[in-house]
């Protein structure tokens, strides 16, 4: 019995489940008593009545047997409940007095030292870098130190007692180191963990272990760009170097950050022990990918133009609709560039001919704007005659604006403006053309290198009689590059409008659709991996015996990035539909070209490997040398930059009536050349 354990908690709930299963087989025994307990005989024969008896009588048992059950079950649910209430009591009864007694016990050491014979200290509090409290003399582990403030180191952990083990040293603030982690026990105990440093600052150093027997603490892993912490030394006795710590991710930048060192092992200060692993090298930060900005805002709209009504008799023979102005843009200002104005509409009551007005054509990106899209090309504006004669007069559609091109830096082109509607009651309807698409400029914002990779950290040395030396850290692998910026992609051509004429007109015909423009090459490369780091010697071995330890292998180097694709081309637009109500003279107008895909830009090279593996530590006098440590694997090299896909022609415009002819589809772009694939590292 002096080996079992109760839950006091555990033991009422046990009992409350017990209690909800009695009462449901209790309710379940209450339905199924009536229908049992009085079976019907199935005929008047002496079989029947027989039968019916015999399941009344086992039904009737039964039920006797549950009411002996409940009886116990009932006596089961208070014995769990009782047992439960004394330990609950029995525990409250002898809670007090330990804790009285052990403030008895402490009560002298305070007074005379300030520190408690028996017990943890206390852990810092986190962002004040305070140091943890030391342990009780006799027994008690060391307090946490408290992290750090921007800029503040973190607390060292506080020191153990006679047995116990070092408190861990608090994380570094930005820019400031990790605290130290606290001793080990004098007689026995492992030293603390270092504090992991603050952004581009070191971790701490792990604590030593105690006089007599006590392995040194790992290293805190360093900050963004820094070096791990150095392991703790071991006891004087007997005690293995703490493992150094691995050192910290490059820093962020546009070329990925190189990474920091790892920390030395601990050394095997005393007789006996082996000396700690060195800590392996930080990975390299990723460079990152090349962007366009795109512009921040969009320029203003360019003025609509003037609607014109005429009824009175000519002259002149032509009315025009105003055209649209030109879209914002083309000053000192990181702006997209504006859509261009719709174009005016005409309409006349009387022999003269219809046009509607241009629309304006998109502007420019601002200077400041790299990789600014080029403004879309306003509308065309729509144009009607409903003047009835025999030779009615004809409506023409205007044309629709140009989409500006992109800006440099990878900007997509603008949309062509669609194309005006031409409408005539007896004459000729003609549809406006659409705009072409504006060109995707080039892209040359190529990919960040890759940050190199952190060198291993040296292995701690063996004890003065016996030991090892402890093995050097891997290097760090190399960082992977940025993806080269795509181009920028081609604007879709403007569809062509519709042309109509009515009544008796003569014919009608859909205005043409406009050319995609062409997407932009790339010259932006995939950024180059980072070179692994290097790795680091092993330690030496004991004097006397012991094997020296290992060097630790080279990094791998980081893979090239991707080159940037080329831009898409931009799709023509649609030919415009035309109708006639005679079904005769009816065309519809041709789809647009589309554009040419962009070039793709080149794959970034792979990183090298580290330079070299680390050399391995001497051995003792009883022993051999440790092993020279590998190389490493170079990157691989980045993937070629895909060329920019073929804009699609626009479909010819449908001319409706039995004799009416459709516009001719446009012809696709060529597909962009790809670029090359980087090298291997």
């Amino acid at each position: 019995m002096s080996f079992l354990i109760a839950a006091p908690e555990m033991l009422t709930a046990a009992a409350a489940d017990i209690a909800t299963i009695g009462s449901t087989i209790s309710a379940a025994d209450a339905i199924a008593a009536a229908p049992t307990t009085s079976v019907l005989a199935a005929a008047a024969d002496e079989v029947s009545l027989a039968i019916a008896g015999l399941f009344s009588a086992h039904a009737k048992q039964y039920q006797a047997f549950s009411v002996q059950a409940a009886t116990f079950h009932e006596q089961l649910v208070r014995s769990l409940a009782a047992g439960g209430f004394s330990y609950a009591t029995a525990e409250a009864a002898n809670a007090s007095p330990l804790e009285f007694l052990l403030d008895a016990v402490n009560a002298p050491t305070q007074t005379l030292f300030g520190r408690d014979l028996i017990g943890n200290g206390t852990d810092g509090a986190a962002g004040t870098g305070a140091n943890g409290g030391d342990g009780g003399l006799l027994w008690g582990n060391g307090g946490n130190g408290g992290s750090g403030a921007t800029g503040q180191v973190g607390g060292s952990g506080g020191a153990a007692g006679l047995i116990g083990t070092g408190g861990t040293g608090g994380a570094g603030g930005t820019g400031a180191a990790g605290g130290n982690g606290g001793a080990g026990g004098w007689l026995f105990g492992d030293g603390g963990i270092g504090g992991t440093g603050g952004a581009g600052a070191t971790g701490g150093s792990g604590g030593a272990g105690g006089v007599g027997f006590g392995s040194g603490g790992t290293g805190g892993f360093g900050g963004a760009g820094a070096a791990g912490g150095t392991g703790g030394d071991g006891a004087l006795l007997w005690g293995n170097g703490g493992a150094g710590g691995q050192g910290g991710t490059g820093m962020t930048g546009i070329n990925g950050g190189s990474a920091g060192h790892g920390g030395s092992g601990g050394n095997a200060v005393g007789l006996l022990g082996s000396g700690g692993a060195g800590g392996q090298g930080g990975t390299g930060l990723a460079g990152i990918d090349g962007v366009s900005s795109h512009g921040s805002g969009t320029a203003s709209t360019g003025a609509a133009g003037t609607n014109v009504e005429h009824s009175t008799a000519p002259p002149p023979t032509e009315i025009y609709g105003g055209a649209g102005g030109p879209g914002g843009g083309g000053s000192l200002d990181s702006l997209n560039g504006g859509t261009g104005g719709a174009g005016g509409s005409a309409t006349v009551h009387n022999t003269q001919n219809a046009i509607g007005g241009n629309g304006g054509d998109g502007g420019a990106a601002g200077l400041f704007a790299i990789g600014g899209n080029g403004g879309d090309g306003g509308r065309g504006g729509d144009a009607l005659s409903d003047y009835s004669t025999v030779t009615g007069p004809s409506a023409t559609g205007g044309n629709g604006g140009a989409g500006h091109d992109g800006h440099i830096g990878g900007g997509a082109g603008g949309t062509g403006g669609a194309g005006g509607n031409g409408t005539s009651a007896d004459g000729v309807g003609h549809g406006g053309n659409g705009g072409i698409g504006g060109n995707g400029n080039s892209a040359s914002n190529g990919g960040g290198d890759g940050g190199n990779g952190g060198a291993g950290g040296t292995g701690g040395h063996g004890g003065l009689l016996i030991g090892n030396g402890g093995a050097g850290g891997i290097g760090g692998t190399g960082g992977s590059g940025g993806a080269g910026a795509p181009g920028g992609i081609g604007g879709g051509g403007g569809g062509g409008g519709i042309g109509t004429a009515t009544n008796l007109g003569i014919a009608a015909e859909g205005g043409l659709g406009g050319d995609g423009g062409g997407g932009g090459d790339t010259t932006a490369v995939g950024g180059n991996g980072g070179t692994g780091g290097v790795g680091g010697n092993g330690g030496n071995a004991s004097a006397v015996f012991g094997f020296g330890g290992n060097g630790g292998a080279s990094g791998t180097g980081g893979a090239g990035g991707a080159g940037g694709a080329g831009g898409a081309g931009g799709a023509g637009g649609a030919g415009g539909t035309s109708s006639v109500s005679g079904n005769i003279g009816a065309v519809g107008g041709n789809g647009g070209v589309g554009g040419d895909g962009g070039d793709g830009g080149d794959g970034g090279d792979g990183g090298a490997a580290g330079a070299a593996g680390g050399a391995g530590g001497q051995g003792g006098f009883l022993g051999s040398a440790g092993s020279a440590g590998g190389s490493g694997v170079g990157g691989a090299g980045g993937a070629a930059g895909n060329g920019g896909s073929a804009g699609a022609g626009g479909d010819g415009g449908v001319a409706a009536g039995t004799f009416g002819v459709n516009g001719s589809d446009g012809a696709d772009g060529n597909q962009g050349a790809p670029g090359t694939a980087g090298q291997d590292g």
